[in-house]
This record gives structure tokens, sequence and C-alpha cells, in this order.
């Protein structure tokens, strides 16, 4: 069995369900988890996922900002819905596949939008990095001590880091620029290891080769600009990284009317 997962933050549904239209029709994953739908559960967009072919959905909103969700062609067994630095701010819903999954049942999916952190790296003035910070430290300790990975599990969404030198447009201009610096990439990193994640685009597509998934609305040109950053991703539990068989990032969605900064990231499994 293929099965596919795509991550995207969509930066408002409502605002965007003409772009999701038109990736789901081309693409067609087996799950889409999206994140900044800034919208509450109530207002979500769920009959136009459904009559996508889309009837599976988890939704974690409030009213105009963050906001995650989960649409699946496949069923779930099971949703929940966690609070992270004891904030009611839906940033991470997760879905468990039943049965009727085929080869997927059982398989849990984890989509989070991890804090952006502000313009300024220093929590001692910027309460907003601080978040941050505790959010990464959260996540450490609960791979460390609920070990989510240890059964058939994905992590997705938008992590708000780019760990690695090329997944930068420039490591050295922007190791003090939030998302880049070292507190944030060691943090995250701290993250996947204590939760013994894998992650899958860096496995397909290792370093040097740059990989970027945002792209900033302040740069008047972004594609010849090309000043991006690795600010989403996938990863796979230890079991199913042996089944990982392809990745795709989807650069041209950036480049569509009205489109959001982030661009949808798909892997593919073979289970």
């Amino acid at each position: 069995m293929s099965f596919s997962v795509s991550t995207w933050n969509i930066n408002s549904v409502r605002l965007r369900i003409d772009l999701v239209a038109r990736f789901l029709a081309g693409r067609a994953p087996d799950v889409l988890c999206l994140q900044e739908t800034k919208c509450i559960d109530d207002q979500f967009p769920s009959a136009a996922f459904r009559k996508m072919g889309y009837p599976h959905i988890a939704i974690s909103g409030q009213k105009g900002y963050h906001g995650v969700a989960i649409v699946s062609r496949l069923p779930f067994a099971g949703v929940e819905i966690r609070r992270w630095c004891a904030k009611q701010d839906a940033r991470h819903i997760a879905v468990r596949l039943a049965d009727a999954a085929g080869a997927a049942r059982d398989v849990t999916i984890h989509n989070f939008y991890i804090p952006a952190g502000g313009d300024v790296p220093d929590p001692a003035v910027n309460e907003k990095f601080a978040h941050k910070l505790r959010f990464l430290d959260e996540l450490t300790e609960w791979g460390r001590t609920e070990k989510p990975a240890a059964s058939r599990a994905i992590l997705v969404g938008d992590l708000n880091v780019a760990p690695y030198v090329n997944d930068v447009w420039s490591h050295k201009q922007l190791l003090d620029v939030v998302s880049h610096t070292p507190v944030e990439t060691e943090g995250l990193e701290a993250v996947r290891m204590a939760g013994d994640w894998v992650d899958a685009i860096r496995t397909l597509t290792p370093e040097p080769e740059r990989i970027y998934t945002w792209w900033s609305y302040r740069s008047p040109d972004w594609a010849a600009a090309n000043k991006g950053r690795r600010l989403d991703h996938v990863w796979l539990s230890q079991d199913l990284a042996g089944h990982l068989e392809g990745a795709q990032i989807l650069r041209e969605a950036r480049g569509w009317e009205r489109p959001s900064d982030h661009v949808p990231v798909t892997v593919t499994l073979s289970l």
C-alpha cells in the first residue's frame, strides 16, 4: 500500500480553500495536515473537504490565529487535542488511523504548529521567543517520557525552525535571526533525538543540498531571490522510516495567486 501524508501551513484555510482544492486535485495525498487555519471549529470549511473526498476531519481552531487540522481519505480511530505551555492556542492535534485504513491502520499522526517566536531572539525581552523555547523543552520531555515514536507514528507541521546549515539561504547571515539561532536549532534537534524521530526529508536529500519550504512575503521577487528556509517538516518513527519511499516539496505553490508563504510538503511510504 502506498500511503502519503502532506503538511502545509495554509495561512487561513478559508481564504485559501481554492488553493487547497487545487493541491488536493493534483496531488491527492491520503492525509493532509494544515497549520494556521485561523478559524474557530464551526467555521472550518468541512463541507468543502468532504466534497473533495476527505470526509474524515479533525480540527483544533481558534478565532483569527493559529489553528491546526487534519483531513483524510482514511478513517480515524481516535483524535487527541493537547495543550502546550499551559496555553489554549490550538497548536497540536493528533489522530490514530482506524482498522479500515488497511496497512496504515494504527499509524498515529501528530500535527504541530510551533510558535514562530517573534523578531528578537532573546527570551529575557521577548515573551514570544521565551514561549517558543518552552514549547521546544516540553516537546523534548514529551519525547523522552511518553515515547510517542515507540509505535508507528508520524510527526509533521510548521515547526518554525530551520535546523541545518543548508535549510536556510545563508547560515552565516541568519545565525542571529529567529528560526535559525543556535538555541532554536539545538532545541529542535533535542526534540527529534529525544523522540527517536527520523527526519524524512533530510533522509532522502541529505546535506549539503539546500531545501526550503518557506519564502517571505517581504521579498518583491521571492523566486529570483530564493531566500528561503526549511520550516516545515515530516518526521517518522524508526519502524516507519524503513518504509520511506519518496518526498516532494511543491515549490510551485508559492507562485500561485494569493499564496501562503509556505508550500506543501508530502512524504510517501510503502506499507
